[in-house]
């Protein structure tokens, strides 16, 4: 979504529902032990499934992204991991029209039952969009595309909650022929942790 063709107004609704989103994800080290892959500890993370199973904001999120998938005309949706099942969901729960189909990716296909990689009435060959709730380095969207792909998948975008622009995430999947877009961009500034300065 080009963001110069909003209102002022709907800037600032995005902007708002953004820092929303990131005050109830954001988790410090003062308030609990968190850490890296490896077991070291960090200083904090964004655990957007908290906001994201929030009935509040589930809705909200929702409509936001669906709208911007319209604008893309764009109607079919998978995720890829928890962060992103609350997204699919929520975009499915859009009342607008017209409706959404969603699927859910597995790590490989199910041993049994339809022994499938994608799960739910998707399509491959129709434009797809990747939900996601953070790109940081890319690798799990990678990951996730080469999945997708393998299975005749057509991903066009890549759409997700926080863009750690820090990282080169964005440009890692741009590269691969995904168009990226992000409710929120998050930038680390000299002694600060995280600020957020666009939606």
């Amino acid at each position: 979504m080009d963001r110069s063709s909003l209102s002022s107004s709907a800037y600032a609704d995005l902007v708002d529902l953004g820092r929303r989103i990131y005050d109830r994800a954001l988790i410090r080290r003062e308030d609990e032990l968190i850490t890296d892959p490896r077991g070291q500890p960090i200083g904090w993370l964004l655990d957007t499934r908290v906001p994201m199973l929030d009935g509040d904001l589930f809705a909200e999120v929702g409509s936001v992204l669906a709208d911007r998938l319209r604008d893309r005309d764009v109607h079919q949706v998978v995720g890829y991991g928890f962060g992103a099942y609350p997204l699919v969901c929520s975009v499915l729960a859009d009342s607008g029209t017209p409706a959404f189909k969603g699927g859910l990716v597995r790590d490989e296909a199910k041993g049994h039952g339809r022994r499938r990689l994608v799960e739910g009435p998707v399509t491959p060959e129709k434009p797809t969009v990747l939900l996601d709730d953070i790109i940081n380095s890319g690798r799990s969207a990678g990951q996730a595309l080469e999945l997708l792909r393998a299975e005749n998948f057509n991903i066009v975008g890549m759409m997700t909650l926080f863009n750690f622009t820090w990282s080169n995430g964005q440009s890692r999947i741009e590269e691969d022929g995904v168009w990226v877009d992000s409710l929120l961009d998050l930038n680390l500034r000299e002694n600060k942790k995280s600020s957020s300065d666009s939606a």
